[in-house]
């Protein structure tokens, strides 16, 4: 399939003439289309088409219609049936009245060329940048980071159905591929049978008994088929098939083979305790699915899927300062920048939110936004990314963990900040006016820190030892990280503890309503599509069409996103956007 660049097409007069009648006011399709034409063309898309074969739908056109179906919260089919007989979405798309539009698979071809192509944000960097442009964003500021859990587009499965449905899973897919070599390689009356329904808990025996033994003859399948497909006479082509691949994958992190005493082959499940399992970032859930994970957040969230970060502009105004702009506005005739999405990143559900903290103040850096201050809770900041962010000129108003000593913890004795740090004589002194005997540059868990240990004939006698040490030795060791973020980290400890500085934080707390507005616009919680590229593309269209609306209420002057809204609503849009 080819693409000509063009963009979207001029709006045919009949159109125009028959959408302004219909919509006198306008309407989000219509003000997108006058306003926002340039950010939906064809060029960003040219290196996924090719230059010969038949011409395809514009992708500028194909991105549009994506970002109205998110800002509507439509399926394929709806969004494919508006593009027909809603008048505002053909003057958007630059259609005839008479146009027939395009087949709803289209749409699911277009996010697969997308996603296998590393576009999943083209259109959402290509909007940021018009709003950079319109002096809607720019760097400075305040922007503030949350994250939120995403509920997998698969079943749940237990150890047992995932053994079973993953077997299950590889035999449809070869029974499409290649059936003549199954045959050859299974007894298939058999397996329909066993596997010819999907793999339900609710049909599987109620005796444990019969279920350990279902566990071994779905571990047996799986180990069949497995030296089957890797025997050497096996075309290779079959074991690179994807449910292939999982299915060998699933049989390794859940069951264990040996050999028995009589020399005879033994498969079991793998017990954790015993054989072990592996690490949560690596042991797959589904068959269906290779990116989706097992996570849990604090005692009541347990999912399987991913997590997204969103990361807005905040810059609210004080009451005072409110007046003033507010008298300004009037006076100027122009409305304040609304809050708007800078940054949407999506993760397997399993990677803590500290690693999610660098990738996004480096794009919004890549984009000439980067922030004055940014907003995050606790899960988002360290040591060293506190004073990394301070070099690049942002301050990460956060709170950090606290000292966990158990003299900080108790609240008696000497803590960290009791012990005065020399820096460059490489020496800490304590309470009692002694000086260190060591100072130790180590590697703990693959970061750079400094063990300082006082000397046992220094701490022995000190009449504070009680309230100093429990060491056995009898002497005080402290664990420090190099200068700048240990000063850095001691720096935001004490900060956190004001009354301004709790004041401040309070910023943070807007960013939950924007993650509200996007499930309950977009269904953000709940992923659409299945593997980590299309959940990407999904969240970036759901960030896209957020910003959209947002701008829509920024130029129409409007404050709530729906028709009909309570006061409630109105309050809760208006704090967001």
């Amino acid at each position: 399939m080819s693409m000509r660049p063009e963009g979207l097409p001029e709006v045919p007069e009949q159109t125009v003439m028959v959408a302004r009648a219909a919509f006198p006011q306008g309407s989000l399709a219509i003000r997108v289309r006058d306003r926002l034409a340039e950010v939906f063309a064809d060029e960003p898309f040219a290196s996924a088409f090719g230059v010969r074969g038949a011409p395809g739908l514009s992708p500028g056109v194909l991105c549009l219609v994506t970002v109205l179906q998110f800002a509507e919260d439509l399926t394929d089919r709806q969004a494919a049936a508006m593009a027909v007989r809603a008048i505002d979405w053909k003057y958007a798309l630059g259609a005839e009245l008479t146009d027939t539009g395009f087949d709803a698979s289209v749409l699911s071809r277009f996010r697969s060329r997308l996603s296998d192509n590393g576009m999943e944000r083209v259109v959402f960097d290509r909007l940021l940048e018009y709003c950079v442009e319109e002096g809607l964003v720019a760097a400075g500021g305040r922007q503030r980071t949350d994250s939120t859990h995403v509920i997998s587009a698969v079943r749940d499965l237990n150890r047992l159905e995932l053994a079973g449905e993953s077997v299950r899973a590889a035999l449809e897919a070869l029974a499409v591929a290649a059936p003549s070599w199954l045959a050859g390689q299974v007894d298939v009356a058999e397996f329909a049978h066993r596997y010819g329904p999907r793999v339900d808990g609710w049909r599987m025996p109620a005796s444990q008994t019969k279920r350990d033994r279902l566990a071994q003859v779905f571990g047996q399948d799986a180990l069949a088929l497995c030296r089957a497909a890797w025997s050497p006479g096996t075309p290779p082509w079959i074991r690179e098939i994807e449910s292939v691949q999982i299915l060998r994958q699933i049989l390794v992190q859940t069951y264990y083979l040996s050999t028995d005493t009589r020399g005879r082959e033994v498969i079991k499940k793998r017990a954790a305790d015993d054989e072990g399992v592996p690490p949560g970032h690596r042991r797959l859930a589904s068959p269906y699915d290779a990116d989706a994970r097992w996570a849990a957040k604090g005692e009541g969230l347990f999912w399987m899927g991913y997590k997204v970060h969103l990361t807005e502009t905040c810059d609210t105004p004080t009451e005072a300062e409110a007046e003033a702009e507010a008298e300004a506005e009037a006076e100027a005739g122009v409305r304040a920048a609304p809050n708007l999405i800078t940054d949407v990143c999506t993760t397997d559900a399993t990677v803590p939110d500290v690693k999610a903290t660098a990738p996004v103040q480096q794009r919004l850096a890549e984009h000439g936004i980067r922030p004055a201050e940014h907003y995050l809770d606790s899960g988002y900041p360290s040591a060293d990314l506190i004073a990394a962010a301070l070099k690049q000129g942002t301050r990460m108003v956060t709170p950090v963990l606290l000292d966990h000593s158990a003299q900080a913890k108790a609240h008696a004795g000497f803590d960290k900040s009791a012990f005065i740090i020399d820096w460059r004589a490489r020496q800490v002194r304590c309470p009692a006016g002694k000086t260190s005997a060591h100072w130790n540059p180590v590697k703990q868990h693959g970061t750079d820190a400094i063990v300082i240990t006082f000397g046992v004939r220094t701490c022995r006698p000190c009449p504070f030892r009680d309230q100093c040490t429990s060491s056995a030795k009898g002497r005080r060791m402290l664990t420090l990280r190099p200068r700048e973020p240990e000063e850095a980290l001691t720096q935001a400890r004490a900060e956190q503890k004001t009354e301004t500085w709790k004041a401040k934080y309070a910023l943070r707390a807007g960013v939950e309503g924007t993650i509200n507005q996007a499930l309950d616009i977009t269904g953000i919680r709940r992923a659409r599509y299945r593997g980590l590229p299309k959940v990407r593309l999904q969240h970036a269209f759901s960030a896209t069409a957020l910003n959209v609306i947002r701008l829509d209420a920024h130029w129409t002057g409007h404050d709530q996103h729906h028709t009909r809204s309570s006061r409630l609503e109105r309050l809760a849009y208006r704090l967001t956007a």
